[in-house]
């Protein structure tokens, strides 16, 4: 699309066919085929990005939230490194009103703590401290109120 009061752009010559340039040795790919320095560099540059995105993390934070699009929206976070871990229970859309709510931390199914989230803004949040919560375990948050639990597994 062009401004009003610009000029349009020149137009780009079209480039020679094969047989007319003298002395050209190479050869124009057929259609649908690339021209063969390509495909080597495309195949290194690719194999780098795949090593980088199977790179180990230093630490090994992560989150999970339930995924219902309506009521509320329940989010667990872990920040730590292997079976020592920091927990967040966040709920992102409570009620407007609602300051605190009680949430109970869960290991493996079983309750091990409760505590008093506060708002933080729109949400509202607790965070347990770093503690040993070993690997392979599976850690949830439960808001009272709510029959949502968003649940995350230490590795």
């Amino acid at each position: 699309m062009r401004l009003p009061g610009t000029p349009a752009a020149p137009a780009a010559p079209a480039p020679a066919p094969a047989e007319s340039r003298a002395g050209s040795t190479a050869t124009v790919p057929g259609p649908g085929r690339r021209p063969r320095g390509r495909r080597p560099a495309l195949t290194l540059a690719l194999a780098g990005i795949a090593v980088s995105l199977t790179a180990t993390p230093a630490t090994a934070d992560s989150s999970a939230c339930t995924h219902h699009f309506s009521g509320p929206q329940i989010c667990i976070r872990l920040d730590g490194e292997g079976g020592r871990n920091a927990v967040t229970g966040i709920w992102t859309n409570p009620p407007d009103h609602v300051t605190s709510r009680p949430v109970s931390l869960f290991r493996n199914g079983r309750r091990v703590d409760m505590a008093l989230a506060t708002r933080s803004g729109k949400a509202l949040t607790h965070a347990w401290p770093t503690a040993r919560t070993g690997t392979d375990a599976e850690l949830c948050v439960k808001f009272r109120g709510s029959r949502r639990m968003a649940c995350q597994t230490t590795h």
